[in-house]
């Protein structure tokens, strides 16, 4: 039978900036045993401290607050360490393929709508928010970098950064199907 545990919430600004200051340089060296990449692991702590942020309203901490934030953050490191490993099979199958050879014409359409809409659903977020997004994924900088160059407080660049994650798995939401098969017939053969 389980005993009732206490239950630990995030109330106010001040209780998560405590909580943030506290625990950041210990995640993100928690984070660094993984990713062995500093930078990679920052934005690995930026982005989990950032989802306890925007689900503190229904987020119910059973567990120590401790043992929370180092699974939340393992957990992240593990998937991005998984979406690494896809990327590189990807990239060995494709420098694999015979000098020459080409896709069939159904994958090089899909290929070809999926980056028309992936283009077409960056285009449409806000001037700010693509600004964000660009350096963040295309660029490769992290939040703090990016918050130094366009002037803008580290939050408000997590903030920004949700947003068009949100809006860009929205808008592609019926893309995803086709990609999913279009990785899994490369990674079949």
């Amino acid at each position: 039978m389980k005993s009732t545990a206490e239950v630990y919430r995030i109330d106010d600004k001040a209780s998560f900036e405590a909580l943030f200051h506290s625990q950041y340089s210990k995640l993100c060296g928690y984070a660094n045993t993984f990713l062995k990449d500093a930078d990679a692991s920052e934005e690995i702590v930026q982005e989990v401290m950032f989802r306890i942020w925007v689900n503190r309203d229904s987020l119910d901490i059973t567990t120590s607050v401790n043992s929370y934030l180092f699974r939340a953050v393992r957990n992240s490191c593990m998937n991005l360490v998984k979406h690494a490993g896809i990327r590189d099979k990807y990239k060995t199958w494709n420098e694999s393929r015979e000098p020459g050879s080409t896709m069939s014409p159904e994958d090089q359409m899909i290929v070809s709508e999926l980056e028309q809409k992936i283009r077409e659903a960056i285009d449409h977020l806000p001037m700010e928010r693509r600004k964000v997004f660009v350096m963040s994924r295309y660029d490769g900088l992290t939040y703090v970098e990016i918050a130094a160059k366009l002037g803008l407080s580290v939050k408000t660049v997590e903030n920004q950064m949700g947003r068009a994650l949100k809006s860009l798995r929205e808008e592609l939401a019926e893309y995803l199907p086709w990609l999913v098969l279009f990785f899994f017939d490369i990674f079949r053969n």
